[in-house]
Parts: structure tokens; sequence; C-alpha cells
């Protein structure tokens, strides 16, 4: 057993693991974050990646949709490189009547939020300003609703808390499972948990004390409560998304489904996507797939008001599971992404706290209340510094113009520099000094993002890099319209040589995953991808 003492041990590596890891650091907390996968390898990353409002929660959740447009204010503050304006159109059927007058005055209620979020008021657009806008759009359209929210990589931010935590000496396990919990009873009858049992990925097993155990698991809380003998009822809901290779449009469409479900259509950073389902979930969340049913669901949707969209070429597909808590009676899509703080003292067990539910774009207050809470036991009066602290590259801005400078001094392309600021913010020079030092590593590896030799090593070295899909994570290396056919070989070259890993079996656990995210939509240009794929990598790669 390790004789080191932490004030908090954090079990869940997502937004909200990651969130409460910087608060609670920042706080002077003595701090360890625990993941059994990859940061953000779970319901963060399989998110719709927003940080919005949340236009939908009007009808029946309004704190919801107020608490997360005043944290996206706080979010846009702290890593303004890492967000990204998205314009979206509500299409309407009908240009005037009852139904579009009840609309706009949902959109004036909405409009009353935008300021928290930096966002835009609404238009009202007829039908010839909405196709001069989007001509591909279905001739039945009659107007449409312009609202506006923000779209964020969630990877980055997750690796960007935990690279502010370690900084301020939190302590970061990843790829480490919690398989057991360690109690001591106490005098009232209670018991009083003490710390956890972790067991890493080459098997080993190692005993952490803490004086406080947070679940931030996200689905698989239940499954953690179980093993102590407590009880948080979650009612989880698996959506899916659906990934193009392009930006279809620059702007977003908000439509409904068959069964009048609200989906979109997206631009996002270099693709589309569509999305989501919300369908209760009943399965093991480390088994999770895509159906062919779930992607027609949406396709058929949006083929309705954009009949085009078929002809685009889908690169993949993923699926996540909402921590929702429980309610009876609702519809999924209608229950509340409100969150829930978990005292498990009540239930007999001292120093178990849970936190369950909200989403993506409100995880920043949600670290706040649970890190209050924390500080209160353990009578720690220091108070948040999140929503005036930058996050890492935050707090050096740089300017498109002095981008422009930056990349002709180094003699890279003005475009590949502004997407590696999207990622780093002001942390590109560290990477470019690297190519200061290494002119060589100014190499393209990933042409489709694009990613720097010098990129994929400073991550490596910097951001918890242990495999092709953590570095996917990253940088988005691999995700784009080549699907990895180019660039998984030269950077699992340089895995090799950081890491000692086995290219061949890089490469190929990289390529299966993205097969498997594409398989519930696989024709046209997809299978000549694939084809394309065979034979460039012939027998080394077998599906």
């Amino acid at each position: 057993m390790t004789q080191e003492l932490f004030d908090v041990i954090i079990i869940g590596g997502g937004v909200n693991g990651c969130g409460v890891a910087r608060d609670c650091a920042l706080r002077g907390l003595k701090t360890l974050l625990i993941e059994k996968k990859d940061l953000c390898g779970g319901t963060s990353g399989a998110s719709s990646g927003m940080i919005h409002g949340g236009l939908r929660y009007l009808l029946y959740d309004v704190k919801t949709t107020r608490l997360s447009s005043k944290d996206s204010g706080f979010i846009q503050k702290s890593a303004p490189f890492l967000l990204f304006r998205i314009p979206i159109l509500y299409l309407m059927n009908k240009e005037k009547g009852l139904y579009a007058e009840l609309l706009e005055t949902f959109f004036e209620v909405y409009d009353r939020y935008a300021h928290l979020k930096n966002g835009k008021p609404h238009t009202r657009l007829t039908r010839k300003e909405v196709f001069e806008l989007e001509p591909g759009l279905a001739p039945h359209l009659q107007g449409a609703m312009t609202f506006d929210e923000w779209g964020i990589d969630a990877y980055r931010l997750c690796v960007l808390n935990a690279k502010d935590a370690q900084k301020n000496g939190a302590k970061l396990l990843l790829h480490t499972q919690v398989t057991d919990f360690l109690f001591e009873s106490e005098n009232d009858g209670k018991k009083k948990m003490k710390g956890v049992v972790v067991q890493t990925s080459d098997g080993k097993k190692q005993n952490y004390l803490g004086k406080i155990i947070l679940n931030l698991a996200g689905p698989w809380i239940p499954k953690l409560c179980q093993k102590v003998g407590v009880q948080v009822k979650l009612r989880p809901a698996k959506g899916i998304h659906i990934v193009f290779d392009r930006r279809i449009s620059n702007i977003g469409f908000i439509t409904e489904t068959i069964d009048r479900r609200s989906i979109f259509l997206l631009p996002y950073q270099n693709t589309s996507i569509i999305g989501t389902t919300d369908d209760d979930f009943y399965g093991d969340p480390d088994d999770l797939e895509v159906t062919h049913d779930e992607v027609q669901y949406l396709m058929e949707a949006i083929e309705r008001v954009f009949p085009t969209i078929r002809q685009y070429r889908v690169i993949g597909t993923y699926a996540g599971i909402r921590p929702t808590l429980y309610e009876w009676g609702k519809l999924e899509d209608r229950l509340s992404r409100g969150h829930k703080i978990f005292d498990h003292e009540k239930e007999g067990v001292r120093g178990f706290l849970t936190m369950a539910g909200g989403k993506l774009a409100s995880y920043r207050l949600m670290s706040e209340e649970l890190t209050n809470l924390v500080c209160k036991k353990l009578k720690v009066k220091q108070k948040c510094k999140t929503h005036v602290n930058p996050l890492p590259g935050g707090e050096d801005l740089i300017s498109e113009e002095e981008l422009r400078d930056m990349a002709l001094r180094a003699h890279l392309p003005a475009y590949a520099l502004s997407r590696l600021y999207a990622r780093h913010g002001g942390g590109i020079r560290d990477i470019l000094f690297l190519i200061e030092e290494n002119p060589q590593w100014k190499r393209v590896i990933c042409a489709s993002e694009p990613v720097l030799e010098a990129e994929v090593r400073y991550c490596i070295d910097e951001e918890w890099v242990n495999s092709l899909d953590d570095l996917g994570r990253r940088t988005r290396l691999g995700w784009g319209g080549c699907q990895g056919t180019e660039c998984a070989w030269p950077a699992a070259q340089i895995l090799k040589e950081k890491k000692g890993k086995d290219p061949k079996e890089e490469v190929q656990a990289f390529l299966k995953k993205r097969w498997k995210s594409l398989m519930p939509y696989l024709q046209g240009e997809s299978i000549a991808q694939e084809e394309l794929k065979h034979r460039v990598w012939g027998k080394s790669f077998e599906v």
C-alpha cells in the first residue's frame, strides 16, 4: 500500500472528472485522477461537441438552459481559441400563421440568454432568404429562424483541464481501473472510505489512500456504487452521430425525425455531423455499437430537408451513453439535463460522493459546485478560480495577423498553423520551438487536418499519448478523409521510437476501429475508400 495520502481521489477522466481535478488542484488540494481508458474516452468524447444553451430545454428545463449559457461565457473566456461559432437555421414548413408566431415567441425567450454565451439574437428569414443562404435545401421549406451556438473540441477541452490540474500538483493515472475500495469502521456504525484499489493495463495492482473519493464515472456510476453498497439510479440514454468527410454547408440545420424528435446537421471543424438519437439503454457501456437502423433513422430525417445528403461520403459514426438522472414516465428526450450530487454518508458510507447528470456545456459550473462541497468537508477556504483563470494556451492569445507572420517565419502553411492554434492556443510556441530545433519535424503527417510531426511528438511527450487512438483524440489525426490510410503508419513509427510500440499492431488496431465506425453505413464512396485501404495495407489489415 502506498503511504501517499490524497485529499481527493477522482474516478473518471471525462469532462467532469478533468474539470473537478483542475478546480481541486487550483485550490491547493492534493488530487489524484484515475481513468480506466483515455481522457475523454467515454461520454464526453461521444458528445455533439457543443457548448450551447440548449434551445429545446426551454420547454421543460429552463434552469439548464440558463446555467449552460452562463457557463458557455466562462468557457469562452478561458479558452477562446478552442471554440468556434456555428450559425444555425431552425427550418420551418410554414412562413406565416400561428405556428410561425409561436416559434418566434419561443426564440424571443431564448434571446434572453444569448448575451450570456455571446450569441446573436434570432432573425426570422423568408423562404427566399433561406435559399439564398443554402440552395441545397428542400423546396417545400417556407422559412427559418436563425440562432447560433458554439462548437468545441471536447477532447482538447478535457486534455487542457487535465494539463492545468497536473501543472497545479494533481496526479493522473490513465488506463488504470478502480477494482475495489478500502474502508474503515467508525464508532457510530458507519463506514469511512479511505482509499481505492486500482489495476493498471499491465495487470499490476496498487492501493491509494484518500480523504474523499469522488465517483464521476458517467454511465459507469451505478457499477461503482454497487461495489460500495450504495445506489445511484440513472436512466442511461444512447445517442449516435454520423460523420461526413467535409463541410457540407457552412450553416447548421435543425429539423425533425419521423417521430418529431429534433435533430441537426452541423458543420463541425473540417467535417459535418448529423445527430442525435436518444434511446433508453440497458446494455453494457463498455459494449457499445451503432446500428444500421439508427443511422437510417437520422439520414431519413435529414434527407427530407436536404435531399442530396446521401451523395456525400460518410466516414464514420460514433455512439455514447448519457448518464441521465432517473425519471419515470417521460420520453427520453424530455428527461432533464440537470445534475445532482449524492453524498453517500446518508447511506452509511462517509467520504464517498457521486455527481451524475449534466451536460458538456455546464461542466465548469458542475465542477465548481462539487469542489465547493469537497472544500467544505475538508475545511478548505480557497475559492474557485476556474471562471477567471485561463486554460493552458488561453493565457497567450495570438491574432490572425500574428499567426500569418509566425507561419512565414517558420516556413509553414498558414492554414496548418491556424489549425494547430485551434487545438493548442498559445501552446503552439512550444511546438514551433521544436520545429526551430528540428526543422525536419515540420513534415505534415496527416494532411486532412493537418497534423505536423512536431505536434505528434509534442503530444506524445506532454499529453499522455500511448497509442494512435490517443493521438487521434489529441490532434484528430486519421479522422479526416483518408481515415488513417496515409498518416497511420508514419505516426506509428514515431510511437515506436518514443514508446516502443509495435507499428503494425498500432495501425491494425487504429484501422479496425475506423472500420467499426463505418460499418453501419457502408455504401457509395465509402466502399471505394475501404477497398483502397485494403489495397494499401494488404494482408496486414484484416477486419
